[in-house]
């Protein structure tokens, strides 16, 4: 009976660091995630306040609404395995980005026609 006991133990003790090692793993790989999010966010922000030109503060648009659909599939995947929510969120901003990246040049083309510049500093829009 101690035998059996002691296997038992074992077995169980087995699988609780099996367990833990998964769930460290996952963390690990959570924390990846989050930290390559937060770079492209901090890097859309910094691009956003420092740009001059147009296209380049559309770009820096689109990487922070893409470090913000990694966050909602991240969390949908680590936390919300069942209701899908975050993928339902990540698939409207996908669309609004998909618009932004429609009307968003075609606005920066039909100012460079009225003004010849794509500079931000430089187009005052309520002049005219």
């Amino acid at each position: 009976m101690l035998v059996i006991c002691d296997s038992i133990k074992s077995i169980e003790l087995f699988f609780r660091l099996k367990l833990m090692r998964l769930l460290r793993s996952c963390l690990m790989m959570l924390e990846h995630v989050l930290v390559l999010s937060a770079y492209l966010f901090s890097t859309g922000i910094y691009g956003l306040i420092t740009s001059r030109n147009m296209v380049r503060a559309l770009m820096c648009l689109e990487l922070i609404l893409n470090a913000v659909n990694i966050n909602f599939v991240t969390f949908s995947y680590f936390f919300d395995n069942r209701q899908l929510r975050g993928d339902i969120f990540s698939i409207f901003v996908i669309a609004i980005a998909a618009a932004e990246a429609a009307i968003g040049p075609a606005i920066v083309s039909s100012i460079y026609r009225n003004r010849k510049s794509t500079r931000i500093n430089q187009s005052n829009l309520l002049n005219k």
